[in-house]
């Protein structure tokens, strides 16, 4: 269980399903399907969504390639998270708004894999949460000309080592979006 105290609720996270961010993201419709999957099976059990929409030079504020995909419309109630670093958490209010919703437990889906997936489970973790990474509900672009592995071996070793994770007092864990349980 989480070690922050009063926060028994869930909340499914999507990070930067932006048009600019996931226009080359391997398995790109499927992992927009997941998404929308766990979207409205949270919606349908009253789980808090929390959406993070990241902005830099390449993700200008009010461009096409900032906003969110149109498969994956917000719900008007849904918070909205705007940052500027990967860990979703840093320089901004997702801290407040999983607070007033006492949230313990996240659920983590969307882009990119090795850059604000890994950013935000792992500083969520670091912050006290349980955190489940949707193993099918995550993906990335190929960075393999800049020296990284292909995405499909990316996402497999994020699955991988996150089921790996260990500390006092919180769990981490990695299922797929069939398997998604929004409960403790």
């Amino acid at each position: 269980m989480t070690t922050l105290p009063d926060r028994p609720n869930s909340a499914l996270l999507v990070i930067d399903v932006q048009n600019g961010v996931v226009a080359e993201a391997h398995q790109r419709d499927a992992v927009v399907a997941n998404i929308g999957t766990l979207v409205l099976k949270a919606r349908g059990e009253g789980t808090a969504i929390v959406w993070v929409q990241h902005s830099d030079e390449q993700l200008e504020k009010g461009s096409d390639a900032w906003e969110y995909v149109p498969e994956l419309p917000r719900g008007e109630s849904e918070p909205l998270v705007h940052k500027t670093y990967g860990d979703s958490f840093e320089d901004t209010d997702l801290e407040g708004v999983l607070a007033q919703a006492g949230v313990g437990h996240l659920v983590v889906t969307g882009a990119q894999t090795d850059a604000c997936i890994r950013s935000t489970i792992h500083g969520a973790f670091a912050r006290g949460y349980d955190v489940t990474l949707v193993a099918d509900a995550h993906t990335t672009e190929d960075l393999s000309a800049w020296g990284a592995p292909p995405p499909d071996q990316v996402i497999a070793h994020t699955n991988l080592y996150w089921r790996e994770q260990s500390a006092p007092g919180r769990t981490a864990s990695v299922v797929e979006t069939k398997d998604v349980t929004f409960s403790g």
